[in-house]
């Protein structure tokens, strides 16, 4: 399977029948057919008709699927990924994107040998950049976070890391971390479903595509706590983030920090401690790091976080405007496309207080990300 990108027609041909509805984009030398049967609480399934060999292929379908509703209108936008309206369902959940030659498709074809679609929902608003907080072990990276959970609740969402180690006292499997075996994160890994990965102090490490478009899902801006392998990843990835490393006075201070938490043996330490001047001598690499933050004193440096996050300036997302009432149940069809915008026409009499009649997406929002991830979106009135 070549790697230029296919030649397109914007083309969708809507079938009905009695049990189904069928949607049917052309892209190049394929009929992508996106179906689902009229019980609102189906999944959509996908099929590819070979236009050339005329035949029939299932292909895997990665991602999160569209919430289940009772109907859809779809266009293609691009070469990459055609654009998905549900109805009948929240605003925020109405927006999907069906890529079928993105980079991360074209990766997953690879690795599986397969045909491959994946899902991924449009939120609207600015989709600010996640952020990325990487420190050495007891430095107070878990607590700088919890007070940003605490004070913003509604506009940060934590990223839970996988590990194969064992759980420690009080920590609970999908809150502090998500607790998993060894084999079955190394075949997730090998099935691309990561976006990081490390091993660290003789376990796996690693952020999930799924635990980021989780975070995305809820409108809220996510945080990652990875360690340095991790966020040399992420750098590495098409990730668009804020790069942040928390340093401590003194590497006597985090050794006596270390010390105090009284969770691991003397071994256990020793290796933390190695580890920890390693990650210091890394945090100065060119191009990694955006933001050095010194934990001396603990509020002062929270104080800083918020700063560098602009958590300061009183800044509001101009979406918020348009959709006010996020149980607001969204019915809009396509009514046009062209080159920089597709207008979403409203199909009830009577529109919904905190919808619109027209809504305009403009498509030069439609800006890269993670693999798999959630993109940001821009609606006008």
């Amino acid at each position: 399977m070549g790697e230029e990108a296919p030649e397109f027609r914007v083309e969708s041909v809507t079938l009905e029948s009695k049990d189904c509805i069928q949607n049917a984009i052309d892209v190049g030398d394929k009929t992508y057919v996106i179906s689902r049967s009229d019980d609102p609480k189906s999944s959509i399934s996908i099929k590819i008709l070979d236009k050339l060999t005329q035949t029939w292929v299932v292909p895997t379908v990665l991602g999160a699927h569209p919430t289940p509703s009772n109907s859809h209108s779809s266009i293609l936008v691009n070469s990459e990924k055609i654009l998905l309206i549900e109805k009948g369902v929240p605003l925020s959940d109405f927006i999907w994107f069906l890529e079928v030659d993105t980079p991360f498709v074209k990766q997953q074809r690879k690795i599986k040998g397969t045909e491959v679609v994946a899902w991924t929902k449009g939120v609207i608003g600015e989709g600010q950049k996640p952020v990325v907080i990487s420190g050495p072990s007891g430095v107070g990276k878990g607590t700088l976070i919890a007070k940003l959970m605490k004070e913003y609740p509604s506009k940060f969402g934590f990223s839970v890391s996988h590990t194969t180690r064992s759980p420690r006292e009080k920590e609970i499997d999908g809150v502090h971390y998500h607790f998993t075996e060894r084999s079955k994160m190394e075949e997730e890994i090998s099935e691309g479903k990561f976006l990081e990965f490390a091993h660290v102090h003789g376990n796996l490490y690693g952020t999930s595509i799924e635990a980021v478009e989780s975070v995305t899902d809820e409108g809220k801006r996510c945080i990652l706590d990875i360690d340095v392998q991790g966020a040399r990843s992420v750098r590495a990835s098409s990730l668009e983030a804020i790069f942040i490393f928390v340093c401590p006075p003194s590497f006597e201070e985090l050794e006596k920090r270390l010390r105090a938490r009284g969770t691991e043996t003397e071994e256990q330490i020793q290796k933390r401690l190695r580890n920890a001047r390693a990650e210091l001598d890394q945090s100065n690499s060119p191009g990694l790091f955006d933001h050095l933050l010194v934990n001396d004193d603990l509020e002062a440096c929270y104080e800083n976080l918020k700063k560098l996050l602009s958590l300061d300036d009183g800044h509001e997302d101009p979406n918020d405007s348009l959709i006010k009432d996020g149980k607001a149940i969204a019915c809009y069809s396509i009514l046009s496309k062209t080159n920089s915008e597709i207008l979403l026409q409203s199909e009830t009499n009577e529109v919904e207080k905190g919808t619109a009649s027209l809504l305009s997406l403009d498509l030069s929002s439609l800006s890269g990300g993670a693999p798999g991830r959630t993109r940001g979106l821009k609606l006008t009135r």
